[in-house]
């Protein structure tokens, strides 16, 4: 039996997340990546194939990577908002529901969003 490696793992993950989260045009889809050092996010409409809003921790300031993920996440928000977005389905890409990820879907909901 072959050990997968890290990212491996995640993009299996990834694939049995997405076999069951889909974005529409009412409900777009809240998808997030991270690395070692960045945080991006955007609203997909999987019906149309489009990308209606995005954030990156690149364009936020802060000390720690949380922290420029909880404003990425306020500013998503804000974007969606203004695109007449404010419900969502949060696809956490195959990455674990703590650390950074909570606390960006936590800022998420407190600037607007619903999930």
């Amino acid at each position: 039996m072959k050990t997968l490696s890290k990212t491996e793992q995640r993009e299996r993950r990834h694939r049995r997340v997405r076999a069951k989260v889909v974005g529409t045009e009412s409900r777009p889809r809240l998808s997030i990546y991270k690395s070692n050092t960045r945080f991006m996010a955007q609203l997909i409409d999987d019906s149309k194939g489009t990308v209606i809003a995005f954030a990156s921790s690149i364009e936020e300031k802060g000390k720690t990577p949380r922290e420029r993920a909880e404003k990425a996440a306020a500013t998503l928000a804000k974007r969606a908002i203004e695109k007449g977005v404010k419900s969502v389905v949060f696809d956490r890409g195959g990455f674990q529901y703590l650390g950074t990820v909570k606390a960006f879907a936590d800022s998420a909901r407190a600037a607007g969003l619903e999930f």
